[in-house]
């Protein structure tokens, strides 16, 4: 409804205008007038159909009650959703090889850390104990069940296997549901905004009508993935709660405790350090949920999980292998392959593609960080290549587009540089402190003053004037984006609450606009006041669609505060679109400035909006975004990132080479990042790190 308000508002602002002001007459004059004049009728007319339309629709489904669902709606609906969510999880399975032939069996115990949970009286009737995944995914379910209100908070060091056991109990759980259970929905925490939605169930059944569209099938009512969230007919699976900023993640836990009553069940991932200080930061832990912690495996138990995946015709030297990792005479694979991860490595690595184990002994019996950086090599393309894409969003570990492996790591390369100068936090806005911004500067300069004098000689048929607006265009240009490489992202805010005097400056500094522009209105029509009047208004109204609007709208990003990394790119690209819009509306009042003024339709309307337009990119404090898109096509050029940057480091995200933390990415395998670093070094040597270095824009 508010996009018909406003499609009304401008049109009858345009329509106001074209009628207000009294243009030269002239044959050329009254067709552009006619013209104009039905071009602002149509397009009113559209506008108060449209806002009648979705006036009328707003007003009936807000006085007609939506009917309950009937419980037999309901069961019906969760059979779907559970359909659903399995066909969406076991392709998951499949591709992390999470059941075939059989789980990593990974350690999964109470944690020891007693300050992380509730009373054990609260979380279970009898003894609290989750014993070691030894035998089978049906243990842990089994043991979730016990519980008395079926909460786990799932906790562990990175790559412990923390989403592939959240993502086990819910296959296992989905097995074996009865018709009383919920139907569990894995979610990542990070899409979770507790200022947006301060409620788990609202946020839950925003997540379900979005990402299961059969839900508003006709056979279910309108209120069905609110129903079946407020009913605690979902088992929510929240993982990554470790990738938001520290803020973020204590408003989620304040918001579980908050929400949730004795009915509602929960599974939340999370790593160990970040758990204990959102713990910390609320003062208080999760209301009635067991906390597991995962601990190292046995090397017996890597090397039977090892055996079970050996295909029947096996390398001869797999025995050897696994007899020394059993008997600890490869003290330095023994020491890898106890972890998930490094388990995981070596199986990538030497049995899903058949290669030689060979150098799993040679490396074995040597220095263990060695042997690391050998399987490191092996990690991106394993990744890619077990990971096809799927441009779907209910598949939040596929990627969305393909990506070659030896420029995958060689992107990744280039970020592991940039990483441990500053922080360990890579930020896209960043990016373009790490290459000289003055040929990128120069080049944008030159073409907004070429475009500019050119339009403006063919338009008045003067190259001169044109010559002249040109080069004083790409001067402007030139000083003002200088500081665009070093901003901060920001993001648009148009609440009203507590920002009276705020407004009241506005109207101010607008009314000063105003009255100098009625001065010039007064002297350009020779003392007449309707012309003092008409640039006044417009001047005013210039002034506060432009300046007076990205004053109002525009903040800066608070990094502790921001969900994602992609949630930031597209808030600042949203307020650049505002700039660019408001700048438009500058643009065509100065185009009926023109016209009033007495110049050709064509110069006036084209010469303002061009020139609006770029007035309101430059406006503002904040053109992160803009900058973003001026560097990455020059690092792009060079080998150093893809053209889509943010679609490789977002599909680097989902393939589980990057994490999250607030608005930043992260090498979800500190060793990774390592290796990358040192062989980046190696091959570079000291002139290439030299030309890598941060600089300021030159």
């Amino acid at each position: 409804m508010a996009v018909g308000i406003l499609f009304l508002l401008l049109a009858l602002l345009i329509l106001l205008l074209v009628k207000a002001v009294p243009l030269p007459s002239g044959e050329v004059r009254l067709k552009v007038l006619n013209i104009a004049q039905v071009l602002a009728t149509a397009t009113g007319v559209v506008g108060v159909a449209n806002g009648l339309v979705q006036l009328t629709s707003w007003w009936r489904r807000s006085t007609k009650p939506s009917p309950a669902p009937a419980p037999a709606d309901i069961d019906k609906a969760k059979d779907v959703l559970a359909g659903l969510v399995t066909e969406q999880w076991r392709n998951e399975t499949v591709l992390r090889s999470l059941g075939h032939p059989q789980p990593i069996p990974v350690p999964w115990r109470s944690t020891e850390h007693a300050e992380l949970m509730d009373h054990p009286r609260l979380i279970a009737k009898g003894a609290l104990s989750f014993p070691s995944l030894s035998d089978h995914i049906a243990n842990m379910a089994k043991d979730f069940r016990a519980l008395r209100c079926r909460r786990l908070v799932i906790i562990g060091g990175p790559g412990t296997g923390k989403t592939t056991l959240a993502v086990q109990l819910l296959m296992e759980l989905l097995r074996t549901r009865l018709p009383g259970e919920p139907v569990p929905v894995l979610l990542s925490a990070t899409r979770w905004n507790t200022e947006t939605h301060p409620r788990l169930q609202d946020w839950l059944a925003e997540c379900l009508g979005m990402d299961y569209p059969a839900l508003h099938a006709e056979g279910f009512g309108p209120d069905t993935a609110r129903a079946l969230a407020t009913r605690s007919e979902v088992l929510p699976i929240l993982d990554g709660l470790d990738e938001l900023p520290a803020e973020a993640r204590a408003g989620i836990l304040t918001a579980l405790n908050r929400s949730m009553c004795d009915s509602d069940q929960l599974i939340l991932t999370c790593r160990t350090t970040q758990f204990a200080e959102s713990v910390e930061a609320v003062g208080d832990v999760l209301a009635a949920a067991a906390v597991i912690e995962s601990h190292p495996l046995s090397t017996r138990a890597a090397a039977d999980y090892l055996q079970a995946c050996l295909p029947a015709r096996l390398h001869p030297t797999w025995p050897r292998v696994l007899d020394a990792l059993r008997r600890g005479a490869a003290p330095a694979l023994a020491e890898v392959a106890t972890t998930p991860l490094g388990l995981w490595l070596v199986r990538a690595a030497y049995i899903t593609s058949r290669q030689d184990p060979s150098p799993l002994l040679e490396l074995g019996r040597g220095d263990p960080s060695i042997l690391n950086d050998h399987l490191c090599d092996q990690l991106i393309p394993a990744l890619v290549s077990s990971r096809p894409p799927a441009d779907d969003p209910t598949e939040p570990f596929r990627p969305r587009h393909a990506w070659d492996p030896e420029q995958v790591r060689q992107w990744l390369t280039y970020l592991s540089q940039l990483l441990g100068r500053d922080s360990y936090d890579v930020a896209w806005w960043r990016l373009a402190r790490y290459t000289p911004t003055r040929s990128v500067r120069t080049a944008v300069s030159l073409t907004c003053g070429l475009v500019v004098g050119i339009m403006i000689g063919v338009l008045t048929e003067m190259p001169v004037a044109g010559a002249a607006t040109g080069l004083i265009s790409a001067i402007a240009v030139m000083i003002m984006i200088r500081s665009w490489f070093t901003e901060l992202p920001g993001y648009a805010d148009f609440r009203l609450h507590g920002r009276l005097l705020f407004i009241v400056r506005s109207l101010r500094d607008g009314l000063v606009v105003g009255l100098l522009g009625a001065l010039v209105g007064w002297l350009m029509s020779r003392g007449q006041a309707s012309g003092a009047l008409m640039i006044g208004l417009l001047s005013w109204l210039g002034f506060m669609f432009t300046v007076g609007l990205i004053r109002w709208v525009e903040y800066p990003t608070d990094t502790a505060k921001a969900r994602s990394p992609r949630s930031t790119w597209q808030a600042d690209r949203n307020l650049t679109l505002i700039r660019a819009l408001s700048g438009l509306i500058i643009g065509l009042m100065g185009g009926v400035i023109g016209l009033y003024a007495g110049i050709s339709p064509p110069t006036a309307l084209v010469g303002g909006l061009l020139l609006g337009l770029l007035f309101g990119l430059m406006l503002g404090s904040h053109h992160a975004w803009l900058a973003y898109n001026l560097t990455v096509p020059r690092l792009a050029t060079k080998g150093r990132l893809p053209l889509r940057a943010m679609c490789f480091l977002d599909d680097a995200h989902r393939l589980g080479l990057l994490r999250t933390e607030g608005p930043f990415y992260q090498f979800r395998n500190f060793e990774l990042q390592k290796h990358l670093a040192r062989q980046c070094r190696v091959e570079s040597g000291s002139g290439e790190r030299r030309q890598m270095a941060p600089q300021p824009p030159q």
